[in-house]
């Protein structure tokens, strides 16, 4: 009876190896496709990994950041295009919610849930969606005291919350309070700005909404060090020639100041 079990004991093993592998692979496939900003393959690598694996959350929570990165590039000219970008941030949120579900004790659960919801409330009006953009602090605070991501997520939890204080202190303050958004506040993004270069150095966007926000406050020297410095940064993200463009143009704006 043992003798006979063996051979699909054996079978079952090999195919569990195989699968694991081949998720492997497909998450592989998908992190290449990343770097060069080619969503549609990634997107199409980690669907065949979730096929083989549906609860894997090294899987699940790149298909947030994948569905995130694809709605960004969507076409918003007709009502159709912006129904289809809300659906596809809403589908990144989606994901988000199931890798929390599954691992929540990472930090990058909780920070893919954040950018999905801060990109749903961008996509609304942040004043509009107070409820979400309440959701997206917590998340990305969640995310933050877990610290247990990579220096490079860490870098961007500060940096989504400190974009979240940045955004919201734009309002009046009384504004805001009204609204349950009296919380924000710029003193609080420019250190967050300050503790995301801390952890990464090489992210033109950070340098920019740093810099923007320093403007806010008349510190012109050290926004011209921060834009600067977005400059002399690699590439790293499809958006950063549009960054840099807009550094430079921020650079000769202040250049009196």
């Amino acid at each position: 009876m043992r003798k006979s079990l063996l051979p699909l004991i054996t079978l079952m093993l090999m195919f569990s190896l195989a699968k694991a592998q081949s998720v492997e692979e497909y998450i592989a496939k998908a992190e290449e496709s990343y770097k060069v900003f080619n969503h549609q393959d990634a997107l199409a690598a980690l669907k065949n990994a979730e096929k083989l694996d549906p609860n894997n959350w090294e899987v699940i929570w790149r298909l947030s950041r994948t569905y995130v990165d694809i709605a960004e590039k969507l076409p918003t000219e007709t009502s159709e295009q912006e129904d289809k970008q809300e659906s596809t941030f809403i589908t990144a949120m989606d994901y988000a919610d199931k890798a929390i579900k599954i691992a929540p004790e990472k930090s990058v659960s909780h920070l893919r849930r954040a950018i999905a919801g801060g990109k749903i409330a961008l996509f609304k009006g942040v004043f509009s969606v107070a409820d979400v953009v309440n959701k997206v602090r917590d998340d990305v605070e969640k995310a933050i005291s877990l610290n247990n991501g990579s220096d490079f997520d860490q870098a961007v939890a500060h940096y989504v919350l400190a974009r979240t204080h940045a955004k919201i202190s734009e309002k009046w303050a009384p504004a805001r309070s009204v609204l349950g958004l009296g919380w924000a506040d710029l003193e609080i993004a420019l250190q967050q700005y300050e503790l995301a270069l801390k952890r990464e150095t090489n992210f033109t966007m950070i340098y920019v909404d740093y810099a923007i926000a320093l403007i806010r406050e008349d510190e012109y020297e050290k926004a011209r060090k921060m834009l600067n410095k977005a400059l002399e940064c690699p590439l790293r993200d499809e958006d950063d020639p549009q960054r840099k463009a807009e550094a430079k143009e921020l650079l000769k704006e202040i250049e009196d100041e």
